[in-house]
């Protein structure tokens, strides 16, 4: 090889490593047996990570009173999706204080033993749910 091509190679590795220096790392798969709920949190270098949550809520679908139908309906929602059948994404709305997240986690809870885990991610950052 010519020491002039020999030094353009030298010269756009060196490039290519400053780049790469800057640009953020792909978000790394986490252990997903050190917790069922997950947080994905941004760096101020753009990074993203899932983060495990330590403690969830030990809440169960019995425990919660009044919803009788939207437990029905998210719990044949997630017993579909859990089983590899097709599901939809669900979107809960109310006021503060209606049960929407005591919901999730005690749906979590439940089917947690047969492999849902969960990833909380802020509004902010809902525009890197294609990364996550």
């Amino acid at each position: 090889m010519s020491s002039s091509l020999e030094r353009v190679l030298q010269r756009a590795e060196a490039l290519m490593h400053r780049i790469e220096s800057v640009l953020p790392q792909p978000l790394q798969a986490p252990d997903w047996t050190a917790s069922v709920a997950y947080r994905y949190r941004k760096r101020s270098s753009g990074h993203g990570t899932l983060e495990p949550v330590r403690h969830v809520a030990q809440l169960g679908l019995q425990d919660l009173k009044e919803i009788d139908q939207q437990k029905e309906k998210i719990q044949r929602n997630t017993e579909q999706f859990v089983n590899g059948l097709p599901a939809n994404n669900v979107l809960l709305t109310g006021a503060r204080g209606t049960g929407k997240s005591s919901l999730i986690k005690a749906c979590l809870n439940t089917y947690a033993p047969r492999g849902l885990r969960l990833i909380e991610v802020d509004k902010d950052d809902l525009v890197d749910l294609p990364d996550i």
